[in-house]
């Protein structure tokens, strides 16, 4: 139940967040309360990392990998960018699961390790492509 308010209330704050991504100055002249945006989303992000961090255990990489391949489609849209997060994540954790039961055929993989293991390539190329700078 907290996850889904918690996610709930993310969604309503895509718009503060999209013009935070202005600059204080601009979300301040576009109406919106810094500080108050930047607390809820610390509350926010802190209540939804625990949160799944205590149903799912520490698939730790998912959280670090999954925004920045959804960043590339998302175009700089936060409401874009938390939409595909959401679908991504899960989906990637399904598909670190079924690899888990049937990589080894005499037991299972923990989906921790096979996330960490497709997860850190993954994330390593993502943070080297976005820290390029382009001309």
């Amino acid at each position: 139940m907290t996850i889904v308010v918690a996610l709930a209330c993310a969604v309503l704050v895509t718009r503060p967040l999209n013009a935070l991504m202005l600059g204080d100055d601009t979300a301040r002249s576009l109406g919106g309360h810094v500080t108050r945006t930047r607390a809820a989303v610390l509350v926010l992000v802190t209540v939804l990392a625990g949160a799944a961090t205590a149903v799912a255990g520490p698939i730790a990489f998912l959280g670090l990998m999954v925004p920045h391949l959804a960043g590339r489609p998302a175009g700089g849209s936060v409401p874009w960018l938390m939409a595909y997060t959401m679908v991504l994540g899960p989906a990637l954790l399904l598909v670190s699961d079924v690899a888990g039961r049937v990589l080894l055929p005499t037991g299972e993989v923990p989906v921790a390790v096979v996330t960490a293991f497709t997860g850190a390539p993954a994330l390593i190329w993502a943070v080297r492509r976005r820290g390029r700078v382009t001309s």
